[in-house]
C-alpha cells in the first residue's frame, strides 16, 4: 500500500490528492482508508490544516467567469432604446455633413443624442455592476459550515476551509460538502440527481468496492450531492474545481443568462414603443415635405418627435427599482437570489409555512417530563444547562437514555456567542435537559458507545440507536412520535417497575401525551430494549420496547410573528400550517400567533391526505375556512402545493430540510431558514430568511409589493411626459404652425434633466401605508396595465394641453400671422422656452403627484423622498440656465422668461398635482367601502 506521502505528490491538481488516491481508496476497507488517505480516525492534525490547505487551496467552485467591464459598458448599448438613439445620432451626422450651410443646430442636436446614449449607458452599468458586487456580499450572509473531526474533536467548519484529509459528519439534509469516501455509513442514502440525473436516492456503504468508475463507487459521495437519509463518516479526498461537481459546474457556469419574465416584459414594451415612435416620426415626416419644408428640417422636425416618444432612461430605472428592493430585503433578513423574485412576491395568494423555527424561536426547551404516570416540571429556559429536573432515578434514566439517543452536540458559549446547540434543536433540549438532571451526556456517550444507528425517518417518526453498556449487554434507545413509538411498546416502566402495556394503560399514555400537546408542547416518547448483539435488525430494535416515558418541550412563538401574520391577513394573503407535528401543539402555535381564530379551524393529518383524491384534496384547498395540516410528510407538502397552483394560487413556502427542497423549487417563492436550514434547502429557494422569522416573509411580500408599484410609478411618470412633449409637436402641425413647439435638442434636455433622476428617485419609494391591504394582483395582470396607461394618459394630457396653452397664448401674443414667424423671432424663442420649461415644471408636480398611488402625497409628506426633491430642483435649475444662461441660449435657441411667466407655470403643475389629488380621493373614496367589505 502506498504511503501517505506517495498520495500527496507536488504538481497534482489543486485540491485533489494524486489520481491513484480515487481508486485506490474505493478498494480498500475503511480501516486502511485513513492512512492511504493521510489522514485518521480523529481527523487531520491541527499542524497540518494549514500546509494543506495552502497546497490545495480553498474548498470553492471556480467562480462563473465574469464579463469584462468594458465587456458589460458595451451591453448597454446593445438595448433598443440605445440602437434607436445612436441610429438617429448617426443619420444627424450625416445631415449636418451633407447640408449647405452647415447649420450648428444640427450639429448640436446630434452630439446631444449621443450624450443621453452615452449618460443612460453609463448609469446602465453602475447599476449592473453594483447589482453583481452586492449579490455576491449577500451570497456571504448565508451561511454555509459542516461538522468535521480534526485533532480528534468535533468542530463545525466553513466549507470553504475544508481540505483533503479531513474527516467530515454527514446526516440527513446536508449537502456533501467535497468528494469523499467513506468509512462509516448507517442506512445512508444520497441524492445524486446534480451528478447523474438520477432523481431516487441511492444506497451507500463503508465498505470496499471493486476498482472502477469513479462516479460509480459505492463508498464515495461527492459534492453538490445531499444526505436523504442516514448518517455517515467520510474522508476528503477532492475539494473545489477537483471534485466531479467542480468540473461539470465550469460547463454549467459558461451557459448564458436567461431573461425574467419582468425584462421580457419590458423588452415587448420597448418593442413596441420603438416601433410607434419609427412609426409616428416617419408619418409626420412624410406630412411635412409636400408642404414646401426642406429635408433636413423636415427631418429635425420627425426627430423630435421620435426622441418625444423614447423612455431614455427606462432601463436604468428599472435596474435601481430592483436592485433598492434587494436591499431592502437584505436589511429586513431577506436574501432575494433572483430579481424575479422581488417581482413576484408582491403576489403572493398564499403561504404555507411550517412552525419550528419559523413561527418559533427554534429554541427548543425541555418543561414537563411525564414517568410512571407523574408529571415533573423542568425549570430554565433556553440552550443554558442552568435549572433543575424534578424527580427520582426513573426520570434520569429516561433522560439519560435521550440523550443517548442524540446525535447533536451542547456547545459551550465561545467567540462572543452564546450556549448553542450543534444539530437538532429537539436533540438539543434533550442533552440540556439531562444536564439539567446531573448527567454528563458526553462522558455517558463514552461509556456507551454507539454501535448501530437507524437515523430518523420522517415515515416512521422515530429514531433509534444501539449501545454497549458495560455488563448490561446491548441495549437499543429509541425516541420517537409517542402515538407511533407507542405502537411498538409492549411494556412500560411504571414506579420502577417493568409492567406490561394493558389497554388502560395505553389510554393513560396516550391522555398524558395530548394533554403535553394542549399545551402547544411538543412531545416525544423515549423507550429502550435489550437486543441481542451491537448490530441488530431495525425490526428487532424498534420493537418489543419498553416505554419509559415522555418529554414535553416549548418552542415560545416569536414576538413579532402575531403583527405579520395579521399583516398578511390584512394583505388577503391566506396563511396555511405545513407541519409534522402533533395537531394539538400545532393549533396550539397557530391560535398563540392569530393563524387561527376559529373556534373549530380544519385539521388534517397526513393519514387523512393519503385517502384523498386530487379533487378531495382540491374540494379542501377550496375552503374558506383556516386550515392546518399536520403529521405531514415532505410528499404531503409537495402535493399541497401543487394543488394550490392547480387552483392559480402564487405560493410561497418555507422548508428547511433536505426533503422540503422538492416543495421548495416547485412553489412559486421557495423561502429557505438561514440560521437552521439545510444547505439543500438554501440552494433549493429563491429567498433565504437570515433570521429564519415568518416576519420576514411579510416584510418581503410588502417589499415585493412596493417594488412592483414603483415600477408602475415611474412608468406613468416617463410616459405622462412624453405625451407632454408629443402634443405640442402634432398641435403645431395641424394647426399649420412652420415651426416645432420644442425641439429634439430641448427634449433631449429635459430627459436628462428632470426625466432620468426624478425616475430613479422614485424608484426608492417607500411602501404606501396601505399596501398590505389592497386587493392580491392578478396573475395575468401585466405590467404595462390598463390602469398605469389611463393614469399616464390622464396626467399627459393635462401637461399637454397646459404647454400648448402657454405656447400658443405666447405666439398669438406677437399678433404675427404664424406663416410670418422664424427661428429668430424672439417672441417664438420665448414661446418655445415656456413650452420646455412647462415641461419640466409640471413634471416636478408630476413626480409629487405619482409617488402614491391612493394616498394623498400631503399625508405622505411632500419632504418624506429629499432625492426626488433634489432630482426635481435640479431639473428646474438646468431650465433656469438654458432660460438665463447665453452661451446655453444660443444651443437651445431660448429666451429669458419673466418672473410672471413662471407664476404661471407653477400655477400649471399646481392645476396638475390637483387633479390627480382628486382623482385619489375619488379611488379611495370608491374603492374603500368594497375592500372593506372583501376582507371581513
Amino acid at each position: 500500500m502506498p504511503a501517505a506521502t506517495d498520495l500527496l505528490r507536488p504538481g497534482d491538481t489543486p485540491g485533489a490528492l494524486s489520481p491513484e488516491a480515487g481508486p485506490l481508496a474505493q478498494t480498500l476497507p475503511p480501516a486502511d482508508v485513513f492512512a492511504a488517505l493521510g489522514s485518521g480516525p480523529g481527523g487531520l492534525p491541527v499542524a497540518e490544516i494549514a500546509e494543506r490547505a495552502v497546497r490545495y487551496g480553498a474548498n470553492e467552485l471556480p467562480r462563473a467567469a465574469r464579463r469584462a467591464p468594458w465587456k458589460q459598458l458595451a451591453a448597454q448599448f446593445t438595448d433598443l432604446f440605445a440602437v434607436v438613439l445612436i441610429v438617429a445620432s448617426a443619420i444627424t451626422f450625416l445631415a449636418w455633413g451633407l447640408e449647405r450651410p452647415r447649420d450648428s443646430g444640427t450639429l448640436q442636436l446630434a452630439v446631444a443624442i449621443l450624450g443621453v446614449v452615452l449618460l443612460n449607458a453609463a448609469i446602465g452599468f453602475v447599476q449592473e455592476y453594483s447589482a453583481e458586487r452586492t449579490a455576491e456580499s449577500l451570497q456571504a450572509m448565508v451561511p454555509h459550515a459542516c461538522r468535521v473531526l480534526r485533532g480528534r474533536e468535533r468542530r463545525e467548519v466553513p466549507v470553504r476551509e475544508l481540505v483533503p484529509g479531513d474527516v467530515v459528519l454527514l446526516e440527513a439534509g446536508d449537502a456533501v460538502p467535497a468528494d469523499c469516501r467513506l468509512v462509516e455509513a448507517y442506512d445512508l442514502s444520497v441524492n445524486n440527481a446534480a451528478l447523474t440525473g438520477e432523481s431516487d436516492a441511492v444506497t451507500r456503504t463503508a465498505e470496499a468496492v471493486a476498482a472502477g468508475p469513479v462516479l460509480q463507487a459505492r463508498n464515495a459521495v461527492f459534492m453538490g450531492t445531499d444526505v436523504v437519509v442516514g448518517s455517515a463518516k467520510a474522508v476528503v479526498c477532492a475539494t473545489g474545481a477537483a471534485t466531479e461537481f467542480g468540473r461539470i459546474f465550469r460547463l454549467a457556469a459558461a451557459a448564458p443568462r436567461q431573461r425574467t419574465p419582468l425584462q421580457q416584459q419590458v423588452a415587448v414594451m420597448a418593442r413596441r414603443v420603438a416601433v410607434a415612435a419609427l412609426a409616428t416620426g416617419a408619418v409626420l415626416f412624410a406630412v411635412r415635405l409636400p408642404t414646401g419644408q426642406s429635408l433636413v428640417p423636415s427631418f429635425v422636425f420627425a426627430l423630435g418627435v421620435m426622441v418625444a416618444l423614447v423612455p431614455e432612461g427606462l432601463p436604468a430605472t428599472l435596474s435601481v427599482s430592483l436592485a433598492v428592493g434587494v436591499r431592502r430585503m437584505a436589511r429586513r433578513h431577506a436574501l432575494v437570489k433572483k430579481l424575479l423574485a422581488v417581482e413576484a412576491l408582491g403576489s403572493t395568494t398564499v403561504v404555507c409555512t411550517d412552525k419550528t423555527g419559523t413561527l418559533t424561536e427554534a429554541e427548543m426547551t425541555v418543561v414537563a417530563v411525564w414517568a410512571g404516570g407523574v408529571t415533573h416540571p423542568v425549570t430554565g429556559v433556553g440552550y443554558a444547562p442552568e435549572g433543575e429536573v424534578s424527580g427520582d432515578g426513573q426520570v434520569h434514566e429516561l433522560l439519560r437514555t435521550a440523550a443517548l439517543c442524540s446525535d447533536a452536540r451542547l456547545m459551550p458559549p465561545s467567540d462572543r456567542r452564546g450556549w448553542r446547540v450543534l444539530g437538532d434543536t429537539t436533540e438539543g433540549a434533550l442533552l440540556v435537559a439531562a444536564a439539567k438532571a446531573g448527567l454528563d451526556p458526553v462522558s455517558d456517550e463514552a461509556a456507551a458507545p454507539r454501535t448501530a444507528d437507524y437515523p430518523f425517518d420522517p415515515m416512521r417518526k422515530m429514531m433509534s440507536v444501539v449501545c454497549a453498556e458495560p455488563g448490561d449487554g446491548h441495549r437499543a434507545y429509541v425516541k420517537g412520535a409517542p402515538h407511533e413509538l407507542l405502537a411498538r411498546c409492549s411494556d412500560i416502566d411504571w414506579q420502577g417497575a417493568s409492567r406490561p402495556l394493558t389497554a388502560d394503560t395505553r389510554a393513560a399514555v396516550a391522555s398524558a401525551a395530548d394533554e403535553l400537546a394542549g399545551r402547544g408542547l411538543r412531545v416525544l416518547g423515549v423507550a429502550a430494549r435489550t437486543v441481542s448483539g451491537p448490530r441488530p435488525t431495525q425490526e428487532e430494535a424498534e420493537n418489543g420496547l419498553t416505554l419509559l416515558g415522555l418529554v414535553g418541550m416549548l418552542d415560545p412563538p416569536r414576538p413579532e410573528v402575531s403583527a405579520a401574520v395579521a399583516a398578511c391577513r390584512s394583505a388577503g394573503i391566506r396563511i396555511v400550517m405545513v407541519t409534522g407535528d402533533h395537531p394539538l401543539t400545532a393549533e396550539a402555535v397557530a391560535r398563540r400567533v392569530g393563524i387561527v381564530r376559529e373556534a373549530r379551524p380544519t385539521v388534517v393529518t397526513g393519514d387523512r391526505l393519503d385517502a384523498m383524491d386530487d379533487e378531495d384534496l382540491d374540494r379542501l384547498l377550496a375552503q374558506s375556512g383556516e386550515l392546518l395540516l399536520c403529521r405531514v410528510s415532505p410528499e404531503h407538502k409537495m402535493r399541497v402545493v401543487t394543488a394550490f397552483q392547480r387552483r392559480g394560487e402564487v405560493v410561497a413556502v418555507t422548508g428547511d430540510g433536505a426533503n422540503d427542497a422538492p416543495a421548495l423549487k416547485h412553489a412559486d417563492i421557495g423561502v429557505a431558514m438561514g440560521a437552521s436550514g439545510t444547505d439543500v434547502a438554501r440552494e433549493a429557494a429563491v429567498m433565504v430568511l437570515l433570521d429564519d422569522s415568518f416576519a420576514s416573509i411579510a416584510v418581503a411580500v410588502r417589499l415585493g409589493r412596493s417594488v412592483y408599484q414603483n415600477i408602475r410609478k415611474f412608468l406613468v411618470y416617463l410616459f405622462s411626459h412624453n405625451i407632454a412633449e408629443l402634443v405640442p409637436i402634432l398641435a403645431a402641425t395641424f394647426t399649420g404652425f412652420p415651426l416645432v413647439p420644442i425641439s429634439a435638442v430641448q427634449i433631449l434636455a429635459i430627459d436628462l434633466g428632470s426625466d432620468v433622476l426624478p425616475a430613479l428617485a422614485l424608484g426608492t419609494e417607500p411602501p404606501e401605508p396601505d399596501v398590505m391591504e389592497r386587493s392580491l394582483r392578478s396573475r395575468e395582470e401585466r405590467l404595462f396595465s390598463g390602469d398605469v396607461v389611463r393614469r399616464f394618459l390622464f396626467l399627459g394630457s393635462i401637461q399637454a394641453i397646459g404647454v400648448c396653452a402657454v405656447f400658443f397664448w405666447r405666439v398669438n401674443s406677437a399678433g404675427i400671422p404664424y406663416s410670418a414667424f422664424t427661428s429668430d423671432n424672439p417672441v417664438y424663442r420665448e414661446a418655445i422656452t415656456l413650452t420646455q420649461a412647462g415641461i419640466v415644471v409640471s413634471q416636478f408636480f408630476n413626480a409629487l403627484a405619482v409617488r402614491t398611488e391612493r394616498q394623498s402625497v400631503l399625508r405622505a409628506g411632500l419632504f418624506s423622498n429629499p432625492l426626488l426633491l433634489a432630482a426635481g430642483a435640479l431639473g428646474i435649475a438646468l431650465m433656469a440656465a438654458i432660460s438665463y444662461a447665453p452661451f446655453l441660449q444660443a444651443v437651445f435657441h431660448t429666451a429669458p422668461l419673466s418672473p410672471a411667466d413662471w407664476a404661471v407655470l407653477a400655477c400649471l403643475g399646481l392645476l396638475l398635482l390637483l387633479a390627480e389629488e382628486t382623482r385619489k380621493w375619488c379611488l379611495r373614496r370608491g374603492k374603500a367601502p368594497a375592500e372593506e367589505g372583501a376582507h371581513r
